[in-house]
């Protein structure tokens, strides 16, 4: 009899409530088109290039004032939803990122573009530190790991679905009409997240009370040392995909082959990002660091004496570990600062990890040119090695218990 009436105790603890499933579907509706749009721009690059004669360095500058304005405003997009709140300010985001492509559709130059792209990485801004405090409101321990790795496999998702689309309407229509046309969906998205999201007076929700594991007090250090890992791990990524392509150049790829790799390694990725948090619900955060790490590492160096098609063939296991850290890393922040600070800190570790994306090829790429693309690889690697000593500082902070099976 007791064995049964555990048994619907786990099951029903297991089922999701009202708020924790409009948490998820919002915050991955929003992520999917958000990433969506970021990476809207590779498409459209060489199109306005043709259309307004751009030179190379002002394509960079459009692709670099959308990444630049979502990474710059992170922290000031948390505060203001501490502030009004998170419905309202994650739906004037997506509303402003929608705007930002409707308004590039009308452009007629260059100034223009700048400043649509502007608009939207401003509203772009609202949806990383919003949306993944969202859910990690609704679920709390290994749970929250589970609905944040779904969560980040949602942006991945956005980021095939969203230009695939507009390559599709390209078919049939010019670039202007196109774009304005995703954007008004974005416009559509803010409604229904200003309409649906759900609205948690306190960052204490329901499910941390549902939670069997007694509440633990805040860990400033230990935020810290993971925002380190988290702009390690983001580095070492970016690293990896800077001299990726030279690399298998030297093996004899073709240009077909390089964007085969590229498709490779981003569908390990997010398969990667799901995987390693359900991994990380069950063997722990540490654990799943230590081994996602060291396996970037590993495959990194692997690639050294392989055969052009073998390394192709290495290529998804490689992107499963260079981006299944980030799902256990952003599911790790909630435990790590007290409740009224988890949108803030979430603001915060984003702003670390997108910046070190966008600083790292810099930096990578001058180790490059003093010491060759190998040898600047093995420093990637090495830069991947950096966090197996900072995951284990953590192992005393997170709970006891965190991730295993029992949880």
């Amino acid at each position: 009899m007791r064995e049964h009436d555990a048994g619907n105790v786990a099951e029903g603890a297991a089922k999701l409530s009202p708020d924790q499933r409009r948490a998820v579907v919002i915050a991955g509706g929003a992520h999917a088109l958000h990433d969506g749009y970021t990476d809207l721009i590779y498409i459209l690059l060489p199109l306005w290039q043709a259309e307004f004669g751009l030179t190379y360095a002002a394509l960079g500058a459009l692709r670099g004032v959308f990444v630049g304005s979502m990474a710059s405003l992170q922290i000031p997009a948390g505060l203001l939803s501490e502030r009004f709140g998170a419905p309202a300010v994650l739906a004037a985001g997506t509303a402003l990122a929608g705007l930002g492509y409707c308004l590039a559709g009308a452009s007629t130059g260059f100034a223009m573009l700048i400043g649509a792209l502007i608009v939207g990485g401003i509203g772009a801004s609202t949806q990383h530190p919003i949306a993944s405090a969202l859910v990690a409101r609704a679920f709390a321990g290994p749970r929250s790991l589970k609905a944040l790795g779904a969560y980040n496999f949602s942006g991945d998702l956005g980021k095939m679905i969203v230009p695939a689309t507009l390559s599709l309407m390209l078919l049939g229509m010019t670039w202007r009409p196109a774009i304005a046309s995703l954007g008004s969906l974005g416009l559509v998205m803010a409604v229904a997240i200003f309409l649906f999201a759900p609205r948690f007076h306190s960052s204490v929700t329901e499910a941390r009370k549902q939670s069997a594991e007694p509440p633990r007090p805040p860990q400033p250090h230990a935020f810290g040392v993971l925002l380190m890992i988290g702009i390690c791990d983001s580095a070492a990524r970016m690293g990896f995909l800077l001299f990726l392509p030279f690399v298998l150049k030297d093996k004899g790829a073709s240009l077909q082959d390089v964007g085969l790799a590229l498709t490779l390694v981003f569908a390990g990725g997010a398969a990667g990002k799901l995987s390693c948090a359900f991994l990380g619900a069950r063997i722990g955060a540490i654990g799943t660091v230590w081994l996602t790490e060291a396996a970037t590492a590993l495959g990194i160096l692997a690639l050294f004496p392989l055969p052009l098609y073998a390394a192709l063939a290495l290529l998804p296991l490689i992107g499963i570990a260079l981006n299944g850290t980030s799902s256990v890393l952003y599911g790790s922040v909630p435990d790590l600062v007290a409740p009224h600070w988890r949108t803030r800190a979430l603001s915060i570790f984003y702003t670390g990890t997108i910046g070190s994306g966008a600083l790292s090829p810099v930096l990578f790429g001058r180790a490059g040119d003093a010491f060759g693309v190998w040898h600047a690889l093995i420093l990637v690697a090495g830069i991947a090695l950096l966090t197996l000593p900072l995951a284990a500082a953590l192992r005393n902070a997170l709970p006891r218990g965190y991730g295993s099976a029992a949880a």
